[in-house]
């Protein structure tokens, strides 16, 4: 899924929101893959959906980076 398609069904603010949480849940020591889960199952978006969402965050250095 491309990041043109995760834009269709979250904004912009949604997905940081997603993106700060998925940082938050890391920086309590938990690990990348139970982060992401717990995040999909938060949000009710999917894997792919997520790993755009991180992705779309690293590349435009989203807070909390």
């Amino acid at each position: 899924m491309s990041q043109d398609e995760v834009a269709e069904g979250l904004t912009e603010s949604k997905r940081k929101e997603i993106f700060q949480a998925l940082v938050e849940a890391q920086d309590q020591e938990m690990t990348v893959a139970q982060s992401r889960q717990l995040i999909t199952e938060r949000f009710g978006v999917t894997d792919a959906q997520l790993r755009d969402i991180e992705r779309e965050g690293l590349d435009n250095q989203w807070p909390p980076l």
